[in-house]
């Protein structure tokens, strides 16, 4: 008797590629649970996409339809590019070749998936990590018995009406730890038909994978992800990452990226990890962890000797550190624990960069710059600050994005009440003053979440905030003149001599000093001579390697 079968689709249509991790999870437990599982993943073949889907489902007749949409947008204040169209019409066209219900779900999606749901015309939807949740419903589908009665899940009852189904309990709704497979390696392969291929990833993109804890117990004011992936740390199991990561290396993927919020918090766990990478290597010199570079986000706290002398061992190549800023002032109320504290400063960092040199590897030190509070002069000292450390390189954003459940996205909500527009408030697509309501003032979920993407004509209008304490443009007619004036200063700030290490921001448009990831000319140029690792890495090289033609 065969199997239930699932599809999971990855409709990801951004270059350079993103191994979709949350498939090999999703796929991890269908499978045990007795599913069979296919996936149509569209991002290796976005040029064909249409056909890809039409033969996909001319041959097959699914039980359920997950798609994972990793972003909504971009991020970046200059560009503000949203992908909720794309991933729109995939999933109309899906709809034109199944009856199957679809479940939606990744990260981007759990930032406002009630409005997802109803925007994209789908079944139902999923909140943070899936795994548990997405099997319950495959396996009440295929017993012919009801989702509603599936915890946590979210469901389109049509006309605007999404409900959420109640979790078990209020921890488990807001931590969601139980709903994270801890103990087993999720299933990595590669050249597998019809599953995600790892190793086609790696070669295209420079890097893998790897999950070591999900969520966050921290509540960073702009930070989305203890809201869309849980705010407590659910750990896996120490031998089950290495376990995994001793699959990939096997597999010729060789540099793997850690997906967690930030790898060192929760430091004991941390080094657990790597304590079973320096083991195994100790034990058997011919394991594949002895060809593992591994890349890692760190907060610059807390980070010891003995840390870093872990990772060296293990085989850290590169640390991607985000202390955001290097006043206290401006960093007071906004990078912080659950509890509301401060946990570093910048002398963390300073400390941090020094030990990552003396160990040798390598380091990125990413600032935020437009902050509440933020002023020129504030600016011009966290310039100073950062481009004094001896890091690799130093990168800076300009603008931030605001989220419905987002620390900030919720008080300019409050500071808005629907009624005034709020100083700092900004969208480049924006026709009208931006009004923001509360999730109290509004009538449901969809409504609340909508407004920090879409106007209220239905448009595209994705909301950021950028500091009004920063000079006003020139013209001061269009809402990202502060913005290209603040970037100016920055150009100005930085000495020619330094800015091979440093990553700027720029002004509207794709160019060969641009950092933002999507569809990058120097990232798809790296991608295409062969390097590996991440890309920050080889930005010091960048008019060499945008001149080269010659395979890394």
């Amino acid at each position: 008797m065969s199997r239930p079968l699932v599809t999971l689709v990855n409709p990801n249509l951004v270059h350079p590629p993103i191994t979709p991790y949350a498939l090999d999870i999703l796929t991890t437990s269908l499978e045990a649970a007795g599913f069979e599982v296919d996936v149509l993943d569209l991002t290796l073949v976005r040029d064909r996409w249409r056909s890809e889907v039409a033969g996909f489902f001319g041959e097959r007749r699914p039980l359920l339809v997950g798609v994972t949409f990793r972003n909504t947008d971009t991020i970046y204040p200059q560009e503000q590019r949203v992908f909720l169209d794309q991933h729109r019409d995939i999933v109309r066209e899906i709809q034109r070749w199944t009856t199957a219900p679809i479940v939606g779900g990744g990260v981007g999606f759990s930032s406002m998936p009630f409005a997802l749901v109803d925007w994209f015309g789908i079944d139902y939807g999923v909140k943070g990590p899936g795994e548990a949740t997405v099997t319950e419903l495959a396996t009440m589908l295929a017993k012919d018995d009801s989702p509603a009665k599936v915890p946590g899940l979210i469901i389109n009852l049509g006309k605007g009406d999404v409900r959420q189904i109640p979790h078990r309990t209020s921890l488990l709704a807001d931590g969601r730890v139980e709903l994270v497979n801890r103990a087993t390696a999720y299933t990595r392969r590669s050249g597998a038909r019809h599953k995600v291929d790892n190793l086609a990833y790696y070669r295209r993109g420079g890097l893998g994978n790897i999950l070591t804890k999900n969520g966050c117990t921290f509540a960073c004011a702009h930070c989305v992800e203890p809201d869309a992936k849980g705010n407590r740390f659910a750990r896996r199991a120490e031998a089950a990452v290495v376990d995994e990561m001793e699959l990939l290396t096997s597999q010729g993927v060789h540099d793997l990226h850690t997906t967690d919020s930030e790898f060192n918090l929760n430091i004991a766990h941390s080094k657990a990890v790597l304590r079973e990478i320096v083991r195994r290597k100790r034990a058997d010199g011919s394991s594949p962890l002895h060809d593992l570079r591994l890349w890692i986000y760190v907060q610059p706290a807390p980070f010891d000797e003995e840390y870093a002398a872990l990772l060296a061992e293990a085989g850290c190549a590169g640390i991607n550190v985000a202390p955001d800023h290097v006043r206290d002032d401006v960093l007071d109320g906004w990078k912080v624990t659950g509890r509301g504290t401060r946990f570093y400063t910048h002398a963390d960092t300073e400390k941090l960069c020094d030990l990552a040199r003396r160990y040798g590897m390598l380091t990125m030190v990413e600032a935020l710059l437009g902050m509440p509070g933020e002023t020129e002069q504030t600016m011009k000292d966290c310039v100073d600050g950062l481009m004094a450390l001896d890091a690799t390189v130093v990168g800076f954003t300009l603008g931030l994005r605001a989220f419905p459940y987002s620390p900030l996205g919720q008080d300019l909500a409050a500071r808005s009440g629907g009624t005034r527009s709020v100083a700092g408030v900004q969208s480049n697509t924006a026709t009208a003053p931006i009004l923001l309501s509360t999730l109290e003032q509004c009538h449901s979920r969809v409504e609340y979440e909508r407004q920090f993407m879409f106007d209220p004509m239905g448009g595209f209008r994705p909301v950021y905030y950028f500091s009004p304490a920063l000079p006003d443009g020139a013209l001061n007619t269009h809402p990202g003149d502060r913005w290209l004036t603040s970037l100016a200063l920055l150009w100005d700030w930085v000495p020619e001599h330094d800015r091979p290490r440093v990553m700027l921001p720029t002004a509207p448009g794709l160019t060969p000093e641009d950092n933002n990831y999507a569809d990058n000319p120097f990232l798809l140029k790296l991608t295409e001579l062969g390097y590996k690792g991440a890309f920050w890495s080889h930005w010091p090289l960048r008019g060499q390697i945008m001149g080269d033609t010659v395979p890394a």
